[in-house]
């Protein structure tokens, strides 16, 4: 099995910062893809930055320059992280970490809450 695990959400005023990690771990023998998504209420869930198969990084077009995705490779696991600067109260909401693993099966975490104050 796969597990996603979050961290490092929280409230923090605009123009803050936060940063999100994600251990990924359990049978991972193929990482495809892997990122972060943000969801709010009423809202489907949007990319907001990834590595993508070809291992380039992807950011939506509202965090970029704001934002830095990373990755980390252990024995057993894999880390993520997403270093976010400069935030704005547009930024809140739920970020789930994702991977796209062997045969294109994606997998996600349970969620982690950003609320930005104005």
């Amino acid at each position: 099995q796969v597990q996603l695990v979050e961290s490092g959400g929280g409230l923090v005023q605009a123009g803050g910062s936060l940063r999100l990690s994600c251990a990924v771990s359990g049978r991972i023998f193929t990482i495809i893809a892997m990122g972060w998504y943000r969801q709010v209420p009423g809202k489907q869930r949007d990319l907001v930055a990834k590595f993508n198969s070809g291992g380039d990084t992807v950011y939506a077009d509202s965090v970029g320059g704001r934002f830095t995705i990373s990755r980390d490779n252990a024995k057993n696991e894999v880390y993520l992280q997403l270093q976010m600067n400069s935030l704005e109260p547009e930024d809140t909401g739920v970020y789930y970490c994702n991977t796209v693993l062997q045969r294109g099966i994606p997998y996600w975490g349970q969620g982690t809450q950003v609320t930005v104050s104005a």
